[in-house]
């Protein structure tokens, strides 16, 4: 895959403005995502045992990720509205760590693809578990939201590290 210099989001003026897709080939487009969250062990150890005084965070929080997929372009200004095929959104738990790890899938056949669906599913299902656990910690930290791949369209296969 190779980058362009170009911001496709302005004219030639310099405006914004959103970037017609309509002359594209529909494929099928896929993009994982990954982000973590750290917490105080003990604030991990309520996620874990299902006695948060919310509930059940990570089912909370895989549910949050899937609507927010659903709901990017009303968050994105110039992000289209796309049918998503398939929004998966996991956790893995890594105790000596004290964080939570999420992954989350997003899949659609169309002209444009689904990074941003991605993106947004892991930062809300993150703020999702902040929201549910900050009662008993606010010093939890997001971070390292990032693009894993992206398959699909013109542009090709992206997969960050290669």
């Amino acid at each position: 895959m190779t980058t362009s210099d170009v911001l496709t989001h302005f004219d030639a003026q310099g405006q914004a403005h959103m970037v017609d897709v309509g002359a594209k080939v529909t494929t099928k487009r896929v993009a994982l995502a990954i982000g973590r969250i750290t917490m105080l062990p003990t604030t991990l150890a309520l996620i874990e045992s299902g006695t948060a005084k919310k509930g059940d965070v990570l089912g909370i929080a895989r549910i949050a990720g899937i609507m927010g997929a659903k709901k990017t372009s009303e968050l994105i200004p110039l992000c289209h509205p796309i049918g998503l095929t398939r929004v998966a959104v996991d956790f893995e738990v890594f105790t000596a760590e004290s964080t939570v790890v999420c992954k989350a899938t997003a899949e659609t056949v169309g002209q444009t693809g689904v990074e941003m669906e991605a993106l947004t599913a892991v930062q809300v299902a993150l703020l999702t578990i902040y929201d549910m656990c900050k009662a008993v910690d606010r010093g939890m930290t997001i971070n390292g939201v990032t693009l894993l791949e992206k398959h699909g369209g013109k542009s090709g296969s992206f997969v960050a590290g290669s």
